[in-house]
């Protein structure tokens, strides 16, 4: 595979990502869009590191901490939309309109 297939493949997964973002109303389905996203930013810090600077690992080690960040993300929101739940009731964004507690 050349640098360009995983570009292609990479923005797939941003376009798809953003379209999940921007159309779902559902809160997991937009911490999945997110992910989508950064998961793609991911595989292109590790594409580009891969074929043009073959000896440096910069860009794998940066997209190791991306993976990283993507969990600890996921943990805190997944945290915030159970916070949420127990409040409301209910977890689509669009219903949840104070933040008095």
């Amino acid at each position: 595979m050349t640098l360009q297939h995983y570009l292609v493949i990479s923005a797939i997964l941003f376009t798809l990502g953003i379209f999940a973002v921007l159309t779902r109303r559902n809160a997991i389905s937009i911490l999945m869009g997110i992910e989508l996203i950064l998961n793609s930013c991911n595989l292109n810090f590790a594409a580009f590191s891969r074929f043009m600077t073959p000896a440096d690992i910069s860009g794998q080690i940066i997209a190791i901490f991306g993976i990283v960040l993507a969990a600890a993300e996921a943990a805190v929101f997944l945290a915030i939309i159970l916070a949420i739940y127990r409040e409301f009731g209910s977890i689509r964004p669009n219903e949840v309109d104070t933040l008095k507690g």
